[in-house]
Parts: C-alpha cells; structure tokens; sequence
C-alpha cells in the first residue's frame, strides 16, 4: 500500500467545510483557528490534484469533482471512526461514548425510565441521546455520526442491523363523552370508517402508520396536523377528533385523564420498536446487549 500526502484530519477538515458552507463556520466545528483548517484544506487539495471548494465573495460551494470526493472521504473517516472503537472494545466494552438517536414520539415516554437504568447497569458508558425524525436518524447513522437509533419499525436496506425492542400497540383516543369510547369492548378497525382523525405532521414515521390505518379503515384525517404528540392530544381532548395513540405515550399524555381511550381488537394495529445499527459496526453485540438492557427497563 502506497504512502498518501493527505490525512485523516485534513478528510474531516473538508467534510466540515463542506457541511457547514464556510471555513469560519468549519473551524468553529472542529475547534481550530481558521488559517489553520484552510491551510490543511489548500494542502489537501494539492494533494488530491483537484479543486474541492469555489471560493467567492458570496461564500463556498463544493466543485463537481469535489462532491464525489467527499462522499468517499465520509466513507473512510466512518471507517476510521469504527477503526477507533473496534479497538476500545477490547479494552472494554461498554465503556466510552455511545450516540444513540430517538425519534420524537418515542424519546419523551421512554428516555425517563430507560436511560437511568442503563447508566446504573454500565456506569463507565457515556450514552448521549438525540431527538430527531427517522430520516434525518437515518442519514446521521449512516454517515457514522450516531452509533445507533431507536426507531419504529425495521430499517431498509441490507446496510442495517437491528435489534426488536417490543410491540407497541395503537389505541383509540378522543374527548370523553365520544360515541366511539363509551364501550370497554376492543374496537374493530373498520368501525373508523368516516370519523375525523388528527394525525402528526409529515416527516413522522408514526403519521404514515395512522395514515395508512386510516386509509384501510376507511377514516378522513383531519386538516389539522400536529407537530408533537402532546399537541394531538390536547387537540383531540378539546374535542377536534380522534386520533391514534402508541400504549407507550399514554402515562404522559393522559396523565390528567382528559382523554377516553378504547383498544382494538384482536390482531390490532401496531408499531415495533427497534435499536438499529450499521452492519459494519465493530460494537454490535454491544448494541445487542445495550438493547436487551433497553427491554428490561421499558416501562409497561
């Protein structure tokens, strides 16, 4: 293998330039003094022959080549990056710094019960946690920037390994006094056929399950799009609706008990909840451990 005249640091230097749209900004990221990541950039592209960046007045953009350039230099430093840990692990485990992203309708109802337990069970673990949408998870894991994520239902792709944490079961929720939940007897689907349902904003991966529930059953969504769970049920409380709530969610959003609640029945809607990583992570049964831990302490 041939010596290269370019480094790792001077990959991420780029990619942050790249990333943020500016060397100010890039330097801020990697905590370096600006003249010193354009030098390292200058350097690099010297290196690699071809121009990554236009530089202008009206700021940065990436070059043709430079794009194709960057997306290979992202390859190798989430390579390094699993490089590092495969190394750590042999030292020890489940120690270290482990980013672990959740998407929003899950993070609120089970952080609170799951992250102490796992601190208790691996004290030397640093777990840092991100909230975000399934998509944007997705593209973060995939890039080697979070370890793992908690999503719902299982991720595409052969690039990707999962654990199943559970079954999380939709109810119906809606305004005390509603037609549809006087009764205590589980509710067939098809008996939504016509109601208005609020769902979430697009981009949750919970408003495409109740959509395509919605669609089967024959209900009409409402106009009204939330963008948290504790907006739809404050909504469907003041008597907007009905919606469909995960099991999971209901301690918090109906802790007051504004809401009436009816379960479906027999074989009922549902999400499963997963921990989901790369293939090519060198910490998998460590995640496979991790997520066994994240069963245990699930609440419910």
């Amino acid at each position: 293998m041939r010596a290269h005249d370019f480094t790792l640091r001077q990959l991420q230097y780029a990619v942050a330039v790249a990333d943020t749209g500016g060397f100010h900004r890039a330097a801020e990221r990697c905590r370096v003094a600006q003249p010193s990541l354009s030098m390292q950039v200058a350097q690099l592209e010297r290196a690699l022959g071809v121009r990554l960046f236009e530089r202008g007045p009206g700021g940065v953009m990436v070059t043709a080549a430079g794009a194709e350039l960057l997306e290979r230099a992202r390859v190798l430093l989430t390579s390094a990056n699993d490089l590092a840990q495969a190394a750590q692990r042999f030292g020890d485990p489940m120690a270290g710094t482990l980013r672990i992203g959740v998407i929003p309708t899950v993070a609120p109802y089970l952080l609170p019960a799951v992250a102490p337990a796992l601190r208790a069970a691996h004290p030397r673990l640093d777990l840092r946690w991100v909230e975000q949408k399934t998509e944007s998870l997705m593209a973060e894991l995939t890039a080697g920037r979070l370890d793992a994520a908690m999503l719902a239902g299982i991720p595409e792709g052969e690039a990707f390994a999962h654990a199943v944490l559970g079954d999380d079961p939709f109810v119906l929720a809606g305004p005390v006094g509603h037609p549809l939940l006087q009764s205590d007897e589980p509710l067939r689907l098809d008996a939504l056929r016509g109601e208005r349902v609020l769902l979430l904003d697009d981009g949750h991966c919970l408003r495409d399950q109740a959509l395509a529930l919605c669609a089967s059953a024959g209900a009409d969504e409402a106009r009204f799009r939330a963008t948290s769970l504790a907006t739809l049920t404050q909504m469907v409380a003041g008597g907007a609706g009905v919606t469909l709530l995960p099991v999971l969610a209901l301690a918090v959003e109906n802790r007051f008990g504004a809401l009436a609640v009816r379960s479906f029945a027999e074989p009922g809607p549902s999400r499963t909840l997963v921990l989901a990583w790369r293939k090519a992570s060198p910490i998998g049964a460590e995640l496979r451990a991790l997520a066994a831990g994240v069963r245990e302490a699930m609440p419910g």
